[in-house]
This record gives C-alpha cells, structure tokens and sequence, in this order.
C-alpha cells in the first residue's frame, strides 16, 4: 500500500475541511508526521510545545493531577482531534497533560508555519475557535458535575457522555475499566465499583460478555 502524502492526510483531518485546496497545499508542506509510543507525553502541563497537534491514529489522554499524583481524565482524543492550540493562540503554557494511550500519529503544525497560515484562512481560525468552545463546554460540565454530582450522579452523568447510540440502544463499545471511570468522576475505584454494581442491580445498565455497556433509558432519570 502507497505512503499517503501530508496532503492526503490533510484532507482526512476534519479541522481542515473547508479550506480550499491552495490552503491545504500550504498546510501540507508545513506539517511533519510524528509517532508516539503508548504511554509517551506529546504535551505536558506547565510547559510550551510551541505547536499544533492532529491526531492521525491511536488516541491520547488529557489528564490533570494534584500534588499526590492522582489523576483526573478531563477527555479522550480520538483521531481528528487537536491539541495544542490554546497555548498556540495566547502563548501561555499548556494547562493540562497529553499522554498518548495507545501508539499515535499526529501531525505537527509549527508556531511559525500556524502564524503564517491563520491571517489567510478565516475558515481555519472559526474551526479553531469552535473546537475551543466545545471544549470549554465540555470542561465547564466536568467542573459542574465534580463541584454539583455526588458520586452516584457523577458516574450516571459520564456512562451517558461514553455512550453511543446503536440501533435504538446507548451503548459504550469496549470494556469499561473502572479504574479510568473512577478518573473521570474524581472517586476512588471501590466507590465507583459500587455504584457499578448498584446500577447493575437496579436494571439501569447492563455489562454484555464482550464488556461493552448497554444504558437503560431509565438512567437519566435515575
């Protein structure tokens, strides 16, 4: 199978969708390839990158910590995703961890290569913007529910968030860890086993063979 070139790679990034295909030529010869290995941080908190990220392939953790070492996943990064950007447009150090989950390919879009292509592209900078914003949603509803949600609510709120819909079913594909639900929520792994368990015996979700989850309807107004 032929090696995709940085301008089909480019085309497959939803960030660059609109952009015309001068402007994506511009972008491909700006970007490099990079890998990293499971584990490996791609950005770190209090430090600046100094660049854009795209996520090829694989998928990456934004995390934050306290100064015990415990751990909160403020989101997941799928392919398509991109990081970086905020330190990118007000020059401040990254506010949260990166770390790659998996092996991940990401494109990098240098500071100077991202100046050099903003001021033409007003299509790229309203992409931009708009990922902050749902971002920043996305961040004021995991502030809401840690400072609002006892656990039990914390737990129902991030179930119903993973989950997708599948012929007429919410469902989250993928065995659940609870250790990383335990993340998400800010509770340690036995309270958010228990509410597990507790959900279970109440019928509002169900745990298959394969260890996906299926969500009952109930859940939301539990």
């Amino acid at each position: 199978m032929a090696m995709l070139s940085n301008l089909d790679l480019i085309r497959r990034v939803p960030l660059f969708s609109m952009l015309t295909a001068p402007q994506a030529e511009a972008v491909a010869e700006a970007v490099i390839k990079r890998r990293f290995r499971r584990g490996e941080i791609i950005v770190e908190r209090g430090q600046k990158s100094n660049a854009l990220y795209i996520l090829l392939t694989g998928r990456a953790r934004v995390i934050a910590s306290d100064p015990r070492g415990r751990e909160v996943i403020l989101a997941v990064l799928q392919p398509g995703d991109y990081l970086g950007e905020m330190s990118l447009i007000d020059n401040e150090p990254h506010s949260a961890t990166v770390r790659a989950e998996v092996q991940t390919d990401v494109l990098v879009l240098g500071r100077s290569e991202f100046a050099r292509c903003l001021p033409e592209n007003s299509s790229l900078s309203y992409a931009i913007m708009r990922g902050l914003v749902q971002r920043l949603r996305a961040s004021n509803r995991q502030i809401e529910s840690l400072a609002l949600l006892d656990v039990y609510g914390r737990v129902a709120r991030a179930l119903i968030d993973m989950a997708e819909e599948d012929a007429g079913q919410r469902i989250i594909r993928g065995k659940v860890s609870r250790q990383d639900l335990a993340k998400h929520v800010g509770a340690s792994r036995e309270m958010v086993s228990r509410v597990m368990k507790d959900l279970e015996e109440r019928g509002l979700v169900e745990t298959l063979e394969t260890g996906s989850v299926v969500l009952k309807e109930r859940l939301e107004t539990a």
